[in-house]
């Protein structure tokens, strides 16, 4: 086999080959603090309408005649707003006062393509400022990270999590992960002496290396484990069981990445959001329990975003087009404010577009997670203009 289709066979090429230096040595991984921060990406722009329902609120059902929830099918979270029928864990985990939602999140200027909307939260600049890294890469660089201190799964490394020095692990399985590493043509590859007379040569043998000591050390802190809760069959929930072996594991990780694709809902968008926001509820609602049943969800914060909301008004397809604020979950023993943050923006003031105008600034709660959480002044990623949200005790 050739040594390009090897990588390409094992997913290496999108994960190991873009590593630099990490594991030397193997000495532990040492997070700021110990805490664990877990983000959620819901890629394809949610319609947070739809999730956070305003069952009071006439113009909804006015601008949404197909779309709109029914008043009594919202799950209550108060006397204006509600939950959309899919997310009945998350109602719970609200209820025992470790849910946080900030409403009308988004931008200044805000772009309504998704790739360049992902690129603005990934990499927290402007939406007229194009950066190459990530505000997690940056967080890494800032604090001398060791690559696996932030781990991406599902194969491929978003920009949120490249920096200028370091870059983040991407893996899917660990256990294939490791199985890939000791296929013997890669062992041997990664066992030869660093060639630096080619500079390119050089950096792959010391990344296959690299690669190799890195799944030999994951492989020695996953260890079996039993748990009572059932996790669901979905692919978020898959990654969410893992993330929580990861954590139990002892590993002292600071952040893991995890997304959910299917979010860009144009046409007959109720039952096919419906079902994403259930799938979505109940994989976070089974780690959120695997963690409690582990006493380890003291030090853990998740964090639920989109790259935009939808439009306020239906489009003629039964779905709804692209557009700009929308809400962000945080889910924590920690929260200072459990509950709404603020209020559900304006649906009677709308821009030009007949969208929503954002009443939060996303790279505040980036701030606020840097600072509060991870124990990183937001100055050193770049953010030094945003204070810091009250959301954390």
């Amino acid at each position: 086999m050739k040594r390009r289709d090897f990588l390409r066979s094992t997913g290496l090429v999108s994960a190991s080959l873009m590593m630099p230096r990490f594991l030397q040595g193997m000495a532990p991984v040492k997070s700021q603090n110990g805490r664990k921060l877990v983000v959620v990406q819901l890629s394809g722009g949610n319609d947070g309408l739809n999730t956070v329902v305003p069952f009071r609120n006439d113009i909804y059902y006015a601008l949404r005649p197909q779309l709109a929830l029914a008043r009594d099918k919202v799950l209550g979270l108060s006397d204006e707003l509600g939950l959309n029928p899919g997310m009945a864990a998350i109602q719970a985990i609200h209820e025992a006062g470790e849910l946080t939602i900030l409403n009308g999140v988004g931008y200044p200027q805000p772009d309504r393509s998704h790739f360049r909307s992902m690129d603005i939260w990934h990499t927290a600049s402007a939406s007229d400022e194009y950066l190459q890294t990530g505000w997690l890469g940056r967080y890494m660089d800032a604090t001398e990270a060791k690559a696996h201190d932030v781990i991406e799964f599902g194969g491929t490394l978003s920009l949120a999590n490249k920096g200028a020095q370091m870059k983040a692990l991407a893996l899917n399985e660990p256990a294939r992960f490791y199985a890939s590493t000791r296929e013997p043509f890669f062992a041997k590859l990664a066992q030869v002496q660093h060639r630096e007379q080619h500079q390119q040569l050089g950096y792959l043998y010391r990344t296959m290396t690299e690669t190799y000591q890195s799944a030999g050390y994951i492989q020695e802190h996953l260890r079996p484990r039993s748990t009572e809760v059932i996790f669901p069959k979905s692919d978020l929930a898959k990654q969410l069981r893992n993330v929580s072996a990861f954590i139990q594991s002892g590993m002292e990780t600071s952040v893991y990445y995890t997304s959910f694709d299917g979010f860009d809902t144009h046409v007959n968008q109720l039952g096919r959001q419906q079902k994403n926001l259930t799938q979505l509820s109940e994989a976070i609602g089974a780690f959120w329990n695997d963690l409690k049943a582990a006493g380890k969800q003291e030090d853990v914060l998740i964090m639920v975003f989109s790259e935009f909301g939808r439009r306020v008004k239906q489009n003629a397809s039964n779905g709804t087009d692209h557009g700009t604020a929308s809400n962000l979950f945080l889910i924590g023993s920690s929260l200072k404010k459990p509950g709404f943050f603020n209020a559900m923006p304006s649906l009677s003031d709308l821009d030009e577009n007949g969208d929503l105008k954002f009443a939060v600034d996303f790279r505040s709660i980036y701030s606020t997670l840097l600072e509060g959480w991870l124990g990183l002044a937001p100055a050193a990623v770049g953010l030094g203009s945003f204070r810091s949200l009250p959301l954390l005790s």
